[in-house]
């Protein structure tokens, strides 16, 4: 047998960059490269082996999570058919990535995690950046990503890595197991040295199978929708990972089964379809979640059915409602006791059309669909034009982006109140043109993200649309994006705090406390005094890119227009009234009040509360058994 001296290190930089996946017969390398900063328990033995291989590309980070969020985003543009490695030192570096872990996992979206890890041979304990455990020796800060990774492993001997790898390899490409996987690496393994069998290094393509749903309940699946009045589309991320965007707009067009989409899932129709109904859940639209109430079929297609989109599980109160879950997890499958298709997302849609040749809703529902469609529409011009202020609306500033953004652009955003009115308001035309991070609700995700997103299709213009608060937390990936000549448009909205808890704060009766960038009153002692001057233009020149502020509707569109002319990173800042609202429609969200206060308001709050929550379905019957 044929075999490499190699150290750990090289071997695994030679394994990495010889591995492909293909799906439908296209056929592209699985890893991009690698992201990272390099400490002392990285730089001698993955540096060394990254040095060495320049064919395999590594780019430099400023904040170890930032780099995580930019290989998300790579991924999820990517439809999760290509990603990065993101390697960092022990310690601080390590534990930097495990918000990123959790953002990449939650989402189910693939990147492989290298952290330097102590020494695996002991003798030297306790090294710098060492934690220390007095009921074991075998345990590390990176023990901390074990919850938030899909696998994981310390790679304690040179001769573990390939059948480690192997796995690594398994869950990355599964799309019903993706996530996070990280192998931990000791300081002095990376640089020890075995001999490797050669064909672990030859080239190895990762086929993506379309798995097809069971026959069975396939046929009770075309049952159920036959027999609805009122079906609903539920369209998640699953159906943009599936590249299942042109069958679900047939399939719906064929039907005239209204689609509502997740916050994954927007884009999945193209917002002037006939049968799309928008946002569904805590930030929908009227029609989607009066659909949702009546139902009495709902086919779910590649969402995890979270919170938001069920409205705590309030939305469908139709108590004859049954659920047709499609996915490829099973996990998520069998969610709300539906009759599961754990399978891909396009094979089954293409497999429904077809089995469902004829068949169409009534016209009452289509009349109900035709109305709530244009009454949403004339809504969504209605507050894109507010001429409101200044300060001017967060819906005019959408409004303004969504207007000089093409087609086929970008919008990324993760955390705050924007996702909320950006679900709702962004009028999505084309796939992958709507991107936000809101499995995780991860701040501080977003430029990071953005660059991820670009580096992904260097074709589109991308809109990074963040509040002062992500920026604050995380914008110094500003500086990486001109490191590496990916431009992005960067739309800063400044409301002077955390503007959606503040919200959810006077909802709950508490008045928006602590959620204000203020000083302290000299009397009071709480945060209620003067707004916190920041000067966010001069901190995104300083960071190199070409920053302005805009005040009125006229400034920020012609900042928008100028943008766009610009070969580098771009910001505009824009101060916009945090009271000005776009409302809610028809929905509610599950956030326990005090059932006991000092304070009138959150009492009131209670009682309000404990009426909506008596609406959550709380005993789901099997589908079987109706």
């Amino acid at each position: 047998m044929k075999t490499r001296h190699l150290t750990m290190a090289q071997a695994l930089v030679g394994f990495l960059k010889n591995q492909h996946v293909e799906r439908d017969g296209r056929e592209n390398p699985f890893f991009a490269g690698v992201w990272g900063i390099f400490g002392h328990g990285i730089v001698a033995g993955l540096g060394q082996a990254l040095q060495q291989n320049p064919d395999f590309r590594y780019y430099l980070c400023r904040n170890e999570q930032a780099g995580v969020h930019i290989a998300t985003a790579y991924a999820k543009t990517r439809n999760r058919l290509s990603a990065f490695v993101c390697a960092s030192s022990i310690g601080p570096g390590a534990t930097n990535m495990i918000t990123g872990a959790a953002t990449a996992t939650i989402n189910r979206i693939p990147v492989l995690l290298l952290p330097g890890d102590i020494f695996a041979r002991r003798n030297v304990a306790p090294v710098l950046q060492q934690l220390e455990s007095e009921h074991s020796q075998d345990i590390s800060v990176n023990d901390c990503f074990k919850p938030v990774s899909r696998y994981w492993d310390r790679i304690n001997r040179a001769d573990q890595l390939p059948s480690s790898l192997v796995e690594t390899m398994r869950v990355l490409t599964s799309p019903a197991q993706t996530g996070a996987v990280t192998l931990a690496l000791p300081q002095d393994v990376q640089a020890e040295v075995w001999d490797y069998p050669e064909e672990m290094f030859e080239k190895r393509v990762w086929r993506i199978p379309r798995q097809p749903a069971d026959r069975a309940a396939l046929a009770r699946a075309i049952e159920w929708v036959r027999a609805a009045r009122r079906p609903l589309i539920i369209a998640g991320g699953g159906v943009l990972y599936s590249e299942a965007t042109e069958a679900l707009a047939r399939f719906a067009a064929a039907t005239g089964i209204p689609v509502g989409e997740t916050q994954a899932g927007k884009g999945s129709l193209a917002f002037d379809h006939p049968q799309n109904l928008g946002a569904i859940g805590v930030t929908g639209t009227p029609g989607a979640n009066l659909a949702a109430r009546d139902a009495d079929l709902v086919i779910a297609v590649g969402t995890r059915l979270s919170d938001f989109t069920t409205a705590s599980k309030t939305a469908f109160q139709n108590p004859q409602v049954r659920f047709i879950n499609i996915n490829v997890a099973e996990f998520d499958a069998y969610k709300h006791a539906a009759l599961p298709l754990t399978a891909d997302a396009r094979v089954t849609i293409e497999e429904l059309e077809v089995a469902l040749n004829g068949y169409s809703v009534d016209g009452e529902y289509a009349r109900f669909i035709a109305t709530w469609r244009e009454w949403w529409e004339s809504e969504v011009d209605r507050i894109h034009t507010l001429r409101h202020g200044p300060p001017i609306s967060q819906g005019e500033v959408i409004g303004a982006v969504n207007c000089i953004s093409r087609p086929e652009d970008a919008v990324v955003c993760a955390a705050g109140i924007l996702p909320g009115d950006l679900h709702k308001l962004w009028r999505t035309r084309k796939p992958n043109g709507y991107h936000l991070e809101y499995g995780y609700s991860c701040m501080g995700y977003e430029i990071a993200g953005g660059l991820g997103v670009k580096m992904a299709d260097p074709s589109r213009d991308v809109w990074v649309m963040v509040g002062d608060g992500s920026f604050l937390m995380l914008s110094s990936e500003i500086a990486t994006s001109i490191q590496e000549g990916y431009k992005l448009n960067i739309v800063v909205l400044d409301n002077h705090g955390f503007s959606s808890i503040g919200g959810l704060s006077q909802s709950i009766g508490s008045k928006g406390f602590g959620t204000d960038y203020r000083l302290r009153g000299a009397e009071s002692g709480q945060l209620d005094g003067a707004p916190v001057p920041v000067d966010f233009v001069a901190l995104a020149a300083g960071l190199g890119a070409r920053a302005v502020r805009a005040t009125t509707r006229e400034e920020v569109e012609r900042a928008l227009e100028d943008m766009r002319g610009h070969d580098r990173t771009s910001v505009v800042v824009i101060e916009v009234d945090k009271e000005m609202r776009v409302p809610g429609y028809e929905s509610w969200w599950d956030v326990p009040i005090s059932a006991v206060s000092e304070i009138e308001s959150i009492r009131q709050a209670r009682a309000r509360y404990e009426e909506a929550v008596k609406k959550e379905r709380r005993h789901e019957v099997a589908a079987g058994e109706r």
